[in-house]
């Protein structure tokens, strides 16, 4: 996508003279005046437009907009109306910007309004996809456009300036771990399920790393909450049940995982420590986490009571778990080291379907045909 591009709207916040006025307040960082500014989200699409000509990367100061993102994002301020959250949208203005300050001195010369001509042209240096997603919400839920987003202005001081802005801006962004996005999301029913299972429930409790979605070498933990998480999503796929049917039903399936893997007992009886385990044993890795979840799952749907399948389970006593078994290679391992990959975990839960005497899928038939072949 090219550069956003002013028009001009018919709205109270440009005066007569086909100016923009927006009330701010000014700044500096590295030497040059800033503004921040409380926009209207129904100014957004109309301020900050997109052309539509494609430009070679080198010169353009933003990347393509990801469509694939949009609707998530609009998604979640349509459905979110009392409690989303956006933070500021960062923009160069190629014009002409006049700061008019409240007062000549003290306090007041900060705040005050911008001016800003209807021909200068406003690069989004961060914040594309947002500006994007307030457009098709606003198109949704129109009640919207009252509400405001911070935007913060920079005077554009060319092509390269607002290329480095971008780079500048994006990086040291780093993406939290998916643990803490878990811990702190209170919308996700299966979220606050995983919290509680992985607080209260005695399989998990204490040994649940909570924030961190890697463990050091030497945590005394055995499992992420990220990856009991997305074991216990592929556990509970599909079932049309209430949040409190969730929760006993996968502490229930956990704990009948618990009794037929010894080694998770022997390091809440500190007999073993966690890191030797996971040094030495593949069940506490996310990989094994979402094998079993997924094999849970084919039970599960075929009956919610326990008594149904937890005679299955026990024939998983008989799985070698230990590194030092060849048959993970190519499964859960690929050239010794734990593999995540999404062929990876098929491989994984065929291999435990096999010892469980389940059917596979078409997919997970091909996928293990393929591998009996040695097809890489």
């Amino acid at each position: 996508m090219g550069s956003p591009v002013a028009s001009q709207p018919a709205d109270p916040a440009t005066s007569a003279g086909f100016e923009y006025v927006f009330p701010a307040i000014r700044g500096i960082q590295a030497g040059r005046e800033f503004y921040v500014s409380m926009c209207p989200l129904r100014l957004i699409p109309k301020i900050f437009l997109f052309d539509e000509d494609e430009l070679a990367p080198e010169v353009r100061a933003q990347r393509i907009l990801n469509k694939g993102r949009l609707p998530a994002l609009t998604r979640y301020i349509v459905d979110n109306p009392q409690d989303y959250v956006f933070s500021a949208l960062t923009a160069s203005v190629d014009g002409d910007i006049q700061f008019e300050s409240i007062t000549d001195s003290g306090v007041g010369m900060r705040a005050g309004q911008i001016r800003i001509s209807m021909t200068a042209r406003f690069l989004i240096n961060d914040g594309q996809h947002r500006r994007a997603a307030i457009e098709q919400a606003l198109k949704e839920n129109p009640d919207l456009g009252e509400e405001t987003i911070a935007v913060v202005f920079f005077h554009d001081a060319g092509l390269a300036r607002c290329q480095q802005m971008f780079a500048d801006l994006n990086r040291h962004a780093v993406r939290p771990p998916r643990s803490i996005g878990v811990l702190y999301d209170h919308r996700d029913h299966l979220a606050t399920t995983v919290r509680l299972l992985a607080m209260k429930a005695p399989v998990f409790k204490g040994y649940v790393e909570m924030e961190s979605s890697t463990l050091s070498q030497r945590s005394r933990k055995l499992f992420t909450l990220s990856s009991v998480y997305f074991a216990t999503q592929a556990l509970l796929n599909g079932l049309e049940i209430t949040m409190e049917q969730s929760r006993e039903l996968a502490e229930a399936y956990w704990s009948s995982i618990d009794s037929v893997i010894p080694e998770w007992g022997l390091v809440r009886r500190r007999e073993l420590s966690a890191s030797d385990v996971r040094r030495d044993y593949l069940h506490s890795h996310g990989i094994a986490l979402h094998a079993l979840g997924r094999v849970g799952n084919t039970l599960l749907r075929k009956s919610l009571s326990p008594r149904a399948w937890a005679s299955t389970l026990k024939r998983l006593s008989f799985v070698d778990w230990s590194r030092s078994n060849t048959d993970w290679e190519g499964r859960a391992l690929v050239g010794g080291r734990v593999s995540k990959s999404r062929h990876n975990l098929t491989l994984t839960t065929n291999y435990l379907r096999q010892h469980l005497k389940l059917e596979l899928s078409d997919e997970e038939r091909r996928a293990e045909e393929a591998y009996l072949r040695g097809d890489s």
